[in-house]
């Protein structure tokens, strides 16, 4: 949990707040982004947090380890800073130093021992689907992606309740910031951190939050809620001129795939008979269909008119999948995904590339429905 309470901050010298009269409260294991134009509070909000910059007015509160609720007035500020995870766009991470070593940056300042880190460093860049070799290697040996994923591992390098992002994926290029934001996404429904994320982009706001901030000049809030309820109801003219008039395919992000898959989809299994199988999918009047191994790990798909006529085991005749997609994929992603590669759906794989499902496109159209209906019932 992090609660802001009438939050004010004025800096020295300044007749206006960076921050006004600030009050709200991010449930536990949620993710809240705040959001708004150049110079309205975002990043003096976040560093308030943690005590880099320090309240005018207000109180700020977190769940600590011990799920104890502590005001942040009250504690010792560099005990603060070293409980809660921080990562920022710049990653800062030490040059001359190994991932090792910047993974294990407050692990070492909290007098754990080099095996003990050593451990925690393995568990956090498989975490991140990143080999250990990584581990021995320096900063500017690794992509762009590639530290910035070491940035957040470093950020969770002591299992911290609490996470502030000041625009992590912000200096990333398209392709690798969408990765990235998958891949926390996914990484999110495991650890249940309670992270505040500061963006500019009002998409990446909706994709990665349970609950929007959205802050005007001056750090004034101007709306806080769920996603789908912002894009339901914007609470006046600036937050309706903020979220954009597209605020129909923006829902797009706010549903994940799992949502909307087909959950138990039509299979084939490698080793079953051809003349089987062709039987089956003209029964399912489908065209084609994925194929599996007896642990459901896909193999690929075929489609009738290449199986017709001939003889032997699925598995022989096997086409690679052009994609495939991850469960907490958003369904702006997905879509995006199945034109890119023309697919009229997709397979929907676990981390292990078993499949979870199917989505297609009529899925996708009526979870946007249901999303929207849902929304404007909890606003009424």
């Amino acid at each position: 949990m992090i609660k802001f309470e009438n939050v004010t901050k004025i800096y020295p010298g300044m007749s206006s707040p960076a921050v006004d009269n600030l009050s709200f409260t991010v449930p536990t294991g949620e993710i809240c982004t705040i959001v708004g134009p150049s110079g309205c509070g975002k990043t003096t909000a976040l560093k308030l947090v943690n005590r880099l910059h320090e309240l005018t007015d207000g109180n700020i509160y977190v769940l600590d380890k011990r799920g104890e609720t502590q005001n942040v007035l009250e504690m010792d500020p560099i005990v603060l800073r070293r409980s809660i995870g921080y990562i920022i766009q710049q990653i800062g991470l030490f040059p001359h130093c190994t991932i090792l070593k910047n993974i294990g940056t407050v692990p070492q300042m909290l007098g754990w021992d080099d095996a003990r880190i050593r451990r925690r460093a393995e568990e956090l860049v498989e975490m991140m689907n990143m080999p250990v070799e990584f581990l021995d290697r320096y900063p500017h040996e690794l992509s762009g992606g590639q530290r910035q994923r070491i940035g957040v591992a470093r950020g969770m390098a002591i299992d911290p309740p609490v996470m502030l992002m000041d625009e992590p994926f912000g200096a990333l290029d398209p392709i690798n910031r969408t990765l990235l934001q998958n891949e926390f996404l996914r990484l999110q429904q495991e650890i249940k951190k309670t992270i505040l994320f500061v963006t500019h982009d009002i998409d990446e706001a909706i994709k990665m939050g349970d609950k929007i901030c959205i802050l005007n000049t001056g750090g004034h809030l101007e709306q806080f809620g769920s996603p789908a309820n912002i894009l339901a109801r914007p609470a006046n003219k600036f937050v309706e001129d903020f979220v954009g008039a597209d605020r129909a395919l923006k829902r797009l992000n706010l549903v994940r795939v799992e949502e909307a898959m087909n959950a138990h989809p039509p299979l084939l299994q490698a080793t079953q008979n051809v003349e089987q199988a062709v039987g089956f999918m003209v029964e399912q009047g489908i065209r084609s269909a994925y194929v599996v191994d007896a642990a459901q790990t896909l193999k690929g798909y075929v489609r009738v008119r290449d199986l017709k006529g001939k003889t032997g085991w699925v598995g022989e005749f096997v086409e690679p999948a052009a994609t495939t997609i991850q469960m907490t994929t958003s369904l702006k992603d997905a879509l995006s995904e199945m034109l890119v590669v023309d697919y009229a759906n997709v397979c929907v794989v676990d981390a292990q590339n078993r499949v979870r499902g199917l989505i297609d496109t009529n899925m996708i159209h009526e979870a946007v429905l249901k999303s929207a209906a849902i929304a404007e019932g909890e606003e009424e």
